[in-house]
């Protein structure tokens, strides 16, 4: 990344953290506290950090002393993951941070060596089959419980609803399925495909919904998602552009306004920990 494009995703995921906070199935961190039970230091491999918005919502819900390792491609997003990561548990044990500048679609089991637990945050749709394939061995191999969320689903409501929604809504879906590199994306069947990857190595799955419910108090994050959907239906439909201009200029209007609520379906996952 340039260090523009490093700043804008870094200013993307800021204004979608407290969303992400709020969708995350908080059910399915109790059975990773019952798992932790004993006191000893607790070892989390956090894979895609960005920001570090996964460290920063879970470490203050689990008990005990922490280590998280942090991997991302880049420097800039993890130096502010590790600046800004709580320096204690929900018990007052102090969490402590390693970074790891990686890719993390080449981890191997080895490099997992050690893990107590495993996470990662809307990162499943945008890998290929193979990617997600290695990633789950590495996982299973450690037999440690691995939390994957916010994966979307390729679901959205909006209301009031639009004709034009389920078009913009399927050409979106097939933009996250693009090929990129001579390599195919999962984007929204990217959940699935990770629940049927663990089931391939005998590991049980919990399957949660997570959705993101934005109304008038997100209309910031609600505009800033609108634009990057419509966007992205339009870069892969072209033809869709004037037939959506009116709907576009329509649905902003009401985004801005408070008057378009949406919700965006994912999926969180926590496996091996049943």
């Amino acid at each position: 990344m340039t260090v523009e494009s490093t700043r804008a995703f870094a200013a993307w995921l800021g204004l979608r953290e407290p969303a992400d906070a709020a969708a995350r199935a908080v059910e399915l961190v109790e059975p990773i506290r019952r798992r932790l039970v004993g006191g000893r230091r607790t070892v989390v491999h956090d894979l895609g950090t960005g920001t570090g918005s996964m460290g920063r919502w879970l470490a203050p819900l689990l008990p005990g002393p922490q280590h998280w390792i942090m991997y991302d491609r880049d420097p800039e997003l993890l130096a502010r993951a590790r600046a800004e990561m709580p320096a204690h548990a929900a018990d007052g044990a102090p969490v402590t941070v390693e970074t790891r500048l990686r890719d993390i679609t080449r981890l191997t089991a080895e490099d997992l060596d050690g893990a107590t637990l495993i996470t990662a945050s809307a990162l499943l749709d945008m890998l290929t089959a193979e990617e997600i394939e290695r990633i789950v061995s590495a996982c299973a191999a450690t037999g440690c419980p691995t939390l994957l969320t916010i994966s979307v689903i390729g679901r959205v409501e909006l209301t009031p609803p639009d004709p034009l929604d389920v078009e913009i809504t399927e050409a979106f879906n097939a933009h996250q399925r693009r090929t990129v590199d001579g390599h195919r994306l999962l984007g929204p069947d990217a959940a699935a495909a990770t629940l049927d990857a663990f089931g391939r190595h005998g590991v049980d799955v919990l399957v949660r919904p997570s959705p993101w419910r934005l109304g008038p108090a997100q209309a910031e994050l609600t505009t800033e998602w609108f634009e990057g959907w419509v966007g992205a239906a339009r870069e892969q439909r072209p033809d869709l552009e004037a037939p959506t201009a009116a709907y576009a200029r329509r649905r902003l209007a009401q985004a801005t306004t408070g008057g378009l609520d949406v919700v965006v379906w994912h999926h969180d996952l926590l496996a091996n920990c049943q």
